[in-house]
């Protein structure tokens, strides 16, 4: 079993800082910086031999040959290092475990490019780059051998959580391995273009679109917008705008690479009596300062992280008319569940408009499809909103939802543990609803406020030879089919179920035949979308009490309900998904206390090992760390 990331890091712990060393024991001069272990592994690489002398080591470190000796001594008393005396040479030293020099993390920047590659990047590492770099994709062909390529992309400069551009500089030269003004005045460049054109409003309350320069309204804003978006120029650096234009001036600039700050004074909707009966914790009362401040934005935290309680806290704070947008009826009931146990408000005041009920009320939580559909639309914009909330908000570019993202005089708050979308639209979702809004996942978890999941990728052998061959002979869909519904996977899964007995645990499916035979084997109830809604409340309750320990679900369990969080996830299939269907069925096992194990069954030789390793990129971008196996 090889783990991804080796099992000796210190996610707390800094690599190219050596300001935790005891200084009693530091034998370098207080005129010389502190020399850690790291620094001595890479002088040892830099000889392409797995050892130094200590006049080798005072040559690259610039320091008297009794200090090397000094310092090389310090590290043996802290076995970090051996010695060997030699004819040639008193003393040679070498590191005490060889492997801990190829385990140790490796930054190397590509600073034209934007690129950064990272060799075995800490827990530490990982969640810095999220602040301001994408995860593309993993390098390497071997398990617990593979690094990770990030990229360095405007929006991730434009969404970047930083207050000022300095705090962004300092997060960036932190974990990158050396300065490069390129990358940086690119990176100041970027910031800069996002703050040149902004929405405010009027004091005789219209509302203006204002450019920083003349230049930019002229060249920038008049050339790209028609009086379909602006009614008139103002000055030359400020135009009326037409407020039902308002969604698709912000898409149009965002386009033209200058995405737009909304500073507009927004409605608030008539007054709902409600207030938040639930304590927060103190990340989700920043987020909910942050939202106040900019009144749009999206919670992105993991499953478990509370951003419906945050959700709630940001509601009593506006304190107006709210829409509440949900993927499904089931999602719906559960909003309303929340509201009635972490609010003070009327159950009178809260109403479900779908397929199933038609209420309009102050608070009124409604399916995407419903409020898209033409003959409801003016239901709701009849209404004076004060807040509307996007839950599951990674629907937004998709046709039908974003007619409701147009809603643009109110404010709006979207929630996701994934905002992400393989058509790479996710920054229309940001355009759309506004910037995110979260701590890092690695902060959460290093703080104790949700568990990290122990994830490990099981590569399934071939155990029947019918299966195997049937699946040689088949070619597309067919064989990824083939490849998910590897019958080994049922023994395997059996097996995972009996190693952990007492765990709740749910298996999740692509298909309905394999789910069925799943269900079958194990002699435990099956979820799908053909299971009917009161059988579904059933099951889901009896899941929570306890009274169902096991539950094979199909993909309706990605989004479609919300699911009580399980103890164990094993992924039997369904791995072409996308990165957010990885983390959405990660995130079912993430919550404020105790073990969680999610085990993703990928069909070993096939297309599957590299969809496994896909889906689950998303997660190793926030810190998460990935373990995999080749299962005998």
């Amino acid at each position: 079993m090889a783990d991804r990331h080796g099992t000796d890091e210190s996610p707390d712990r800094d690599p190219h800082d050596s300001s935790d060393r005891d200084p009693e024991n530091s034998p370098a001069s207080e005129s010389q910086p502190a020399i850690d272990i790291d620094a001595v592994y890479d002088v040892i690489e830099d000889h392409e031999r797995p050892m130094v002398t200590a006049s080798e080591l005072a040559r690259a470190f610039e320091i008297t040959q009794a200090a090397a000796i000094d310092l090389l001594e310090s590290f043996e008393s802290d076995g970090a290092v051996d010695r060997f005396d030699v004819e040639s040479d008193p003393i040679v030293w070498y590191p005490t475990d060889l492997a801990a020099v190829a385990r140790r993390e490796r930054i190397v920047l590509f600073d034209k490019r934007r690129e950064i590659v990272v060799d075995q990047p800490t827990q530490r590492t990982r969640a810095t780059l999220f602040q301001f770099a994408h995860l593309v994709d993993s390098t390497g062909t071997d398990p617990g051998t593979r690094g990770y390529l990030y990229r360095i992309r405007p929006e991730d400069i434009w969404a970047a959580p930083f207050e000022e551009l300095s705090a962004l500089l300092r997060s960036v030269r932190s974990v990158l391995p050396r300065r490069s003004s390129y990358l940086e005045e690119w990176i100041s460049d970027q910031w800069n273009r996002a703050h040149q054109f902004t929405l405010r409003t009027h004091p005789d309350g219209y509302v203006v679109l204002e450019a920083a320069t003349e230049n930019l309204m002229g060249n920038v804003a008049r050339q790209k917008l028609s009086e379909d978006h602006l009614h008139a120029p103002i000055s030359d650096t400020e135009s009326w705008v037409r407020e039902e234009a308002i969604g698709e001036i912000k898409r149009t600039l965002y386009d033209a690479g200058y995405p737009v700050v909304d500073a507009r004074e927004l409605e608030t909707g008539d007054p709902v009596d409600i207030e938040l009966s639930t304590s927060l914790r103190p990340y989700q009362e920043e987020w909910i300062e942050t939202f106040l401040d900019r009144n749009a934005g999206i919670y992105v935290g993991p499953p478990g992280s509370g951003k419906t309680i945050a959700a709630l806290g940001t509601m009593a704070a506006i304190g107006g008319e709210t829409l509440v947008l949900v993927p499904s009826r089931e999602l719906a009931s559960q909003w309303r569940d929340e509201l009635d146990k972490h609010t003070t408000i009327d159950p009178a005041d809260v109403g479900e408009y779908h397929g199933g009920e038609k209420d309009i009320s102050p608070v009124t939580i409604a399916t995407y499809q419903t409020a898209g559909m033409d003959r409801h639309r003016h239901l709701f914009d009849s209404r004076k909103w004060g807040l509307i909330v996007y839950d599951e908000c990674q629907h937004i570019p998709s046709n039908v939802f974003r007619r409701s993202a147009d809603l643009q005089a109110v404010h709006r708050l979207g929630l996701s543990a994934s905002p992400v979308r393989e058509d790479d639209k996710e920054a229309e979702i940001f355009t759309l609803i506004g910037p995110p809004i979260g701590t890092d996942w690695s902060a959460l978890i290093d703080e104790g406020f949700v568990v990290e999941p122990e994830l490990e990728i099981r590569y399934v052998p071939w155990r029947d030879d019918t299966a195997q061959n049937e699946y040689s002979s088949a070619d597309g869909r067919e064989r990824y089919r083939l490849a998910a519904m590897n019958p080994a996977k049922i023994e395997e899964t059996r097996y995972l179920l009996a190693r952990n007995p007492t765990a709740k645990a749910l298996v999740f499916v692509e298909y309905l035949e394999q789910g069925r035979e799943l269900a079958e084997a194990l002699s435990v109830p099956f979820l799908s979308g053909e299971t009917p809604h009161y059988e579904r409340q059933r099951l889901l309750d009896a899941f929570q009490d306890g009274e169902e320990r096991t539950l094979v679900v199909s993909r309706i369990a990605d989004e479609g309900i919300d699911l009580p969080n399980a103890e164990l996830a094993i992924v039997a299939s369904g791995l072409g998904g996308s990165r957010r269907q990885g983390t959405q069925r990660a995130g079912r096992t993430m919550r404020p206390a105790g073990s969680s194990i999610v085990h993703v069954l990928a069909t070993r030789g096939t297309r599957e090992e590299d969809f496994a390793r896909r889906q689950l990129t998303h997660l190793a971008g926030k810190g998460i760390k990935i373990r995999e196996t080749n299962v005998g």
